[in-house]
Order: C-alpha cells, then sequence, then structure tokens
C-alpha cells in the first residue's frame, strides 16, 4: 500500500522502525530523518548542553514551536538560531537502570549486561543500523519541519538540513505515502508552575535548571543546592551529588511522596523537604509544611519532559496531540491513528522499551505490506477502543498511555500487536515480532540497578545488582 515511507527519529524507536519496514522488502523508498549528526536517540552524550530557557507551567507549543520555512522551496538560508531542544538530558556518569533484555532488540545481541555506561546504548542503536544495512537510508541533520496532508492519505514534509561546512540551512519538500512518527519525548523540559518562580528567575539569573542540562557535580562545588523530584533522574541526581562530597551543607530534595527506592530516612548528607508552595523575592522557598530554606546557590528540577509534534501542521484538522492530558488524539493501540491509515507512531508508551518498539514497528510494516495477520478493526471499533481506555486510565487516575505490567495489560498489548502482525514470509521477507518467555520475564520482573527499600530482598554479590521480588512495579520502571 506504500511505496515511499518517512520516518521521523533515528532513536531506538526509529531504528526498530527502519528495520521493519526493510524486511518487509514492500517498499519503494524508506528515509529516516534524524536532526542529530548520528543515530542514538537521547543516548546521544553532550557535554555542552544548551542554555535553555526555563517557562513555568508551559506546554511544548508555547515554547518549541516550529521555524516558519522560507516561502519558496527549495531555498538555503542563515541557519536558525531557535532553540529547538535538540541536545539530549544525558549526563557524564549516567547508566542504563533496567536489565539488558529492555535496553536491546531482539534480533541483535546485547554483550555488555545491564546498567552499563550511556555511550554503549548510543553505539548499540548506531550498529543496529549497519547490522541491518539500513545507514543508506538514514538522512542525519535533516529536521522534519512541517507534516502537511494532502491529497489521497499522502503526506508532503518539509526538511531543513543544516551544512556544517558552509554554515548554512538548506530547504525542501518531499511527498510520501505514509509516515511514522518515531521522534521519542525526552527533549523538552517540564518545569511544574510555582507562585513567584517566574520573578524569582528574573531576580536570579543562572540559579534554577532543568536536570536536562546538568552534567556533573563538579559544577555545584561548595554551593547549597535544592534537588526537585525523586523518580529515576531526581534520585540518580541527588545520590551523585550527596556521593561527591562537594557540597556545602546537606542537599536538599523536595519530594512530593515517598519514592520507590527511598528508605525509612533519606541517606546521610540528604535533607527531605516536602513539595514547594511559594519561591520569594528574598530568595527565600516556603514548603507546603511551612518551613522555608535561604541562601540557596541552586535549584534542580528533575521533572520529567514533555512530547512534542511542531511539525504537525494546523491545517490538517484534528491535532495529534492533547498537551493537557498527555496523549495522541484518535489512538488506536498506542501506535495508529484512526482516521489516517497512512500515519503511525512508535515508542510513546514507556514500557519496556526496545521491545515495544519492535512489536509495534513490525504490526505497522506488515499493515503497510498488506500482510497483516487480521483485517484492522473499523472506525467504531477504534473509536470504542480509546473511549474505553479513557474511563479505564481515568478512573485509576494514571495516564492513557500508561501501561501496566502487574496485571497483565503489557502483554495483552503485546499479544495483540503480535497477533495483528501475524507470521514472517515463508521466503524470508519481514521480521519476527519478538519472543517474550519466561526467562525474559523474569530478568524484567527481578533486575534492577537500585534496591527498594522495604521489599523482599536477596543480594547476588554482583556490584549493584539487586534481584527482587513480591514488589509492585508501575510501567515507568522500565524506563
Amino acid at each position: 500500500m506504500a511505496l515511499l515511507v518517512a520516518v521521523i527519529g533515528a532513536g531506538a524507536s526509529g531504528a526498530a522502525t527502519a528495520a521493519a519496514l526493510h524486511a518487509e522488502d514492500s517498499f519503494d523508498t524508506i528515509k529516516v530523518f534524524e536532526r542529530r549528526e548520528t543515530a542514538g536517540g537521547t543516548w546521544i552524550y553532550d557535554a555542552d548542553p544548551d542554555d535553555i530557557p526555563i517557562t513555568p507551567g508551559a506546554l511544548p507549543p508555547d515554547i518549541d514551536q516550529p521555524i516558519s520555512a522560507p516561502k519558496r522551496l527549495p531555498a538555503i538560508t542563515a541557519p536558525s538560531a531557535q532553540i529547538r531542544f535538540e541536545k539530549t538530558p544525558i549526563y557524564e556518569e549516567l547508566t542504563t537502570n533496567v536489565p539488558d533484555v529492555a535496553m536491546s532488540f531482539s534480533d541483535m545481541p546485547f554483550a555488555y549486561g545491564p546498567f552499563v555506561p550511556h555511550h554503549i546504548p548510543r553505539q548499540y542503536i548506531e550498529n543496529y543500523f549497519s547490522w541491518h544495512q539500513l545507514d543508506k537510508l538514514l538522512h542525519t541533520r535533516t529536521t522534519v519541519e512541517n507534516v502537511l496532508s494532502i491529497a489521497n492519505d499522502r503526506w508532503k514534509l518539509t526538511l531543513r538540513k543544516h551544512d556544517a561546512a558552509r554554515h548554512v540551512d538548506e530547504w525542501w519538500e518531499e511527498e510520501f505515502d505514509a509516515v511514522i512518527i518515531a521522534n521519542g519525548h525526552y527533549a523538552v523540559p517540564f518545569v511544574p508552575y510555582v507562585p513567584g518562580l517566574d520573578d524569582w528567575l528574573s531576580r536570579f539569573p543562572g540559579r534554577v535548571q532543568h536536570s536536562k542540562t546538568y552534567r556533573s557535580p563538579r559544577v555545584y562545588e561548595n554551593q547549597r543546592v535544592l534537588v526537585i523530584g525523586n523518580s529515576a533522574s531526581g534520585y540518580d541526581v541527588a545520590h551523585q551529588l550527596v556521593a561527591s562530597k562537594l557540597l556545602r551543607g546537606p542537599l536538599h530534595v523536595s519530594r512530593r511522596s515517598r519514592g520507590r527506592w527511598d528508605g525509612r530516612e533519606p541517606p546521610d548528607g540528604m535533607l527531605w523537604k516536602p513539595v514547594i508552595t511559594e519561591f520569594k523575592n528574598d530568595g527565600t522557598i516556603v514548603f507546603e509544611d511551612g518551613s522555608t530554606l535561604e541562601d540557596i546557590d541552586r535549584v534542580i528540577y528533575c521533572t520529567g519532559y514533555q512530547a512534542s509534534y511542531p511539525f504537525w501542521d494546523k491545517s490538517n484538522g484534528t491535532p495529534i496531540f492533547d498537551y493537557t492530558n498527555q496523549r495522541l488524539i484518535n489512538n488506536y493501540q498506542h501506535t495508529f491513528v484512526r482516521g489516517r491509515p497512512t500515519l503511525a507512531l512508535v515508542g510513546f508508551p514507556r514500557v519496556l522499551t526496545f521491545r515495544s518498539f519492535e512489536y509495534q514497528a513490525i504490526a505497522i510494516a506488515r499493515f503497510w505490506s498488506g500482510r497483516n495477520a487480521f483485517p484492522m478493526p473499523s472506525i467504531p471499533e477504534q473509536k470504542k477502543w480509546e473511549e474505553d481506555r479513557i474511563e479505564l486510565t481515568r478512573g485509576e487516575h494514571r495516564r492513557f498511555h500508561q501501561i501496566d505490567w502487574d496485571d497483565g495489560e503489557t502483554m495483552e498489548w503485546f499479544e495483540w500487536l503480535y497477533r495483528f502482525a501475524g507470521l514472517p514470509h515463508i521466503e524470508g521477507h519481514g521480521k519476527h515480532p519478538p519472543i517474550l518467555n519466561g526467562q525474559t520475564r523474569w530478568a524484567i520482573e527481578h533486575i534492577r540497578k537500585y534496591p527498594e527499600h522495604g521489599g523482599d530482598q536477596e543480594a547476588t554479590g554482583i556490584e549493584t545488582l539487586e534481584v527482587a521480588s513480591k514488589r509492585k512495579r508501575d510501567s515507568l520502571w522500565f524506563v
């Protein structure tokens, strides 16, 4: 059905997508557009982060706006100076925090074991492109600035390539039969609105940052620091700062609730604080229990990221994403777009990454090659799936794309994608969806970098490796 296919992004989800499409041997042209200089996505390390502005409470449409294309294309322009959040949040000492099965694709061995330095996943993704002979499909330093729906369910892409040698931007357009969005969601940082924070940012420039620009404890030597947030990045950054012994006084950590790795008491060198209620003009920070902090040199927000689709043309009609409720619009199975059979997305749910990307990508490739095992459900059926999902997640107070592991929801989703894709062609065309056997599931459920305090734990004797059981885990565990 789709002869010319564009893939937006060359991180792990883009790599899985390119491999699945290429294996089908059904498409005349496959192009993978990546705005960075190499494949690797969020695992690319930038030693010198951008000085990104902090805009409390802002959503991506407000701060990650598209760059206007020249009126006549093709064209050559001066390089854009607009902030696009291209550089990654990877810091010097970052390691993975999940078992190797969650950091690898099923068809290429990951020989490094769990909890590896950040350069290993980047190299692995680069090697995956080469392993599947996909390098020729990759177009680096090329940003998709606009995705426009045109006649016959086709798409016109406006593209901008930075030519570093000539120090110019090249602009042009290309048309495709189908588009897969695999651009990830760790680019645009989120900082919540807090009364007084806007004024604080003006009065004390440089004092507040997001963890996206954190790189090393050395920057904070002899400073009083407050970390906000205690999910994966907050926990890791906080413990690096404490372990460095470079700070002036204890590290303060503001947290909404007890984290999955927190004990009953903070470790030596750390003090816990509740949620911030106000930033005062004199530099004082007020917490919800009435306590205050003064003389803080640096505030690091470890409050996560937001998905952003600045390239989606408003003239397409229905938006592709609900930024308020953080969910894809007209979505089916977290992968397909209702009413747009030639548009799909890979990698939005954060559950068993790498392997989940494969399930999605193979299902899409089979569908577009016309070899899916059973018909795509009707539009009314797809709509009912979305409505039921909204009702379910709203009642359970979780996000639409949060897929739980312990109750079998993840396996149910994978099973649908697996059955829809079906088996490869007898002549070898197409990829086989991953097998999720008992050994793999055991690794997912038991191997982790950090122990959960209060759980049923058994140390294996391997450095930093903990084997745990009988503890409920949410879907973000596998991020």
